[in-house]
C-alpha cells in the first residue's frame, strides 16, 4: 500500500517535477542524508520517551499511571513532596513492591543531575557491570548504578548531567530553532524581494538603500546589548535573529522578479487586467521558488550555526538549556574531559554535513541543465 500510494502521488506530478524528483533520488548521498536526518529528527522529536528521569508507565496498587506525561504528587506513593522523584530509592522500592515501572531507554532528562558525588565531568561508563561499585552493598546504597538505562554512555558534563540526554534534547531544539528561523525569514525575504523586483523603480531603489543600512548594523553587538536588558529565551532569541536573517533571500528573489516581470505572459496578464498580487503569486513566484528552495537547506544550516555560536559565547539560550554550543563551551573549559568537545563537534559536524548534502541534491534537482536532460 505505501508503495502504491507513492506511485500514485508521483504519477500526479508534472513531467518537470517528475524529472526533478528523479534527479534528487539519483543523488544517493543526498537521498541517504535526507533519510538519516529525518530519522534523527523523528527520534529526537520524542525525546521525552527516550531520555527521561520518569517512567513511561507505572502500575501502582492496580492503578495504571503515566508519569512521563502526568505529574503525580509524591503523597500518592507515601511521600510528602509536591513532585515525585522516581529515582529516589524509597519511591522505587514502594512502587516495585506494589507494582512495576517501565523506564525509557535512558533514565536521564537533560536537567537530571547525578547525586552520587563527583568528580564531574565523569568519564563514559561503557560496562557498568564490570564496575566494582556494582557490588551488593553498593547496589543497595545506589540501586540505579547497575541499571542499563543509567549508564553514562558519553559521560557527564561539569554539573553531573548525562551527555547523551543533553545531546538528544539539544539536537531537537537546534533543528527546531533553525527550521522556524529559516521558514519565517524565508517568507519575509521572498515577500520583500518580490515587491522590490516586481515594481522596480523608486521602490527598488529605496528598498536597496534600506537593506544596505540595515545589514550594516552589527547584529552581535545588538544581541549582547539586548541580552543585558532582556532575559534571553527561545522566542526572544528567535525574534532578534529574525530582524537580520530575512535579507538572505532578498537579492535572489529580487533578481528573479526583475527578470520575469518583462516576460510576455506577465505583460499579457497585465493587459487582461489581472491584478499585481495575482500576477506575482501565480505567474512570477513559481520561477523565484526554484532559487528559494535551493537556498533553504543552506539557510537552515546558517540558522543552526548561529544558535550554536551564540550558545558557545554565552549569549544564546538560558543557562541550563540543552544546547550543542554549550556542550562545546564545556569542552573548551574542561580540556581534561575530551569526550565533551569530541561529542559536541561530532554531532554538529554530522548535522551540518547532512543538511549540506541534502542542499546539494536539491540544487541538482532544480538545475535546469539537469532537469531537461
Amino acid at each position: 500500500m505505501p508503495l502504491a500510494a507513492a506511485t500514485l502521488a508521483t504519477s500526479r506530478l508534472s513531467p518537470l517535477n517528475r524529472r526533478r524528483l528523479a534527479n534528487f533520488t539519483a543523488n544517493r548521498r543526498g537521498l541517504w542524508s535526507l533519510w538519516i536526518f529525518l530519522v534523527l529528527f523523528v527520534v529526537t522529536g520524542v525525546a521525552e520517551f527516550i531520555a527521561n528521569d520518569r517512567p513511561l508507565i507505572a502500575v501502582y496498587k492496580g492503578e495504571l499511571l503515566f508519569p512521563v506525561v502526568i505529574d503525580y504528587p509524591e503523597e500518592k506513593f507515601g511521600g510528602f513532596l509536591a513532585v515525585t522523584d522516581y529515582r529516589d530509592p524509597e519511591i522505587r522500592r514502594e512502587i516495585t513492591a506494589n507494582g512495576f515501572m517501565i523506564w525509557p531507554v535512558i533514565r536521564y532528562n537533560y536537567r537530571t543531575v547525578r547525586t552520587d558525588g563527583g568528580p564531574f565531568p565523569a568519564k563514559p561508563t561503557w560496562l557498568k557491570k564490570d564496575n566494582p561499585d556494582c557490588s551488593a552493598s553498593a547496589e543497595e546504597k545506589r540501586p540505579l548504578d547497575c541499571a542499563l538505562g543509567n549508564w553514562n554512555w558519553l559521560g557527564t558534563d561539569d554539573q553531573g548531567r548525562d551527555v547523551v540526554a543533553r545531546l538528544i534534547y539539544g539536537f531537537r531544539i537546534s533543528v527546531l530553532f533553525g527550521l522556524v528561523l529559516a521558514s519565517i525569514s524565508s517568507v519575509i525575504g521572498v515577500m520583500a524581494g518580490a515587491v522590490q523586483g516586481y515594481f522596480g523603480g523608486m521602490v527598488d531603489l529605496l528598498f536597496q538603500r534600506f537593506i544596505e543600512i540595515w545589514t550594516s548594523i552589527p547584529a552581535l553587538y545588538l544581541l549582547i546589548i539586548l541580552a543585558a536588558v532582556i532575559e534571553p529565551s527561545f522566542w526572544v532569541l528567535l525574534g532578534i535573529l529574525l530582524l537580520f536573517s530575512w535579507v538572505a533571500l532578498v537579492g535572489v528573489v529580487r533578481a528573479e522578479f526583475l527578470r520575469a516581470r518583462n516576460f510576455e505572459y506577465v505583460q499579457a496578464a497585465r493587459a487582461l487586467g489581472v491584478s499585481n498580487p495575482t500576477i506575482m503569486w501565480r505567474h512570477v513566484l513559481p520561477n523565484a521558488m526554484v532559487a528559494t528552495l535551493t537556498f533553504m537547506p543552506f539557510i537552515l544550516n546558517g540558522s543552526i550555526t548561529t544558535l550554536t555560536s551564540l550558545d558557545f559565547l554565552g549569549f544564546g539560550l538560558p543557562p541550563g538549556s540543552p544546547s550543542l554550543g554549550e556542550l562545546l563551551a564545556q569542552g573548551k573549559a574542561n580540556l581534561q574531559a575530551p569526550w565533551l568537545a569530541l561529542t559536541g563537534f561530532s554531532v554538529i559536524a554530522l548535522l551540518l554535513s547532512l543538511l549540506i548534502f541534502v542542499g546539494e541534491a536539491v540544487r541538482d534537482a532544480f538545475d535546469p541543465r539537469k532537469a531537461f536532460r
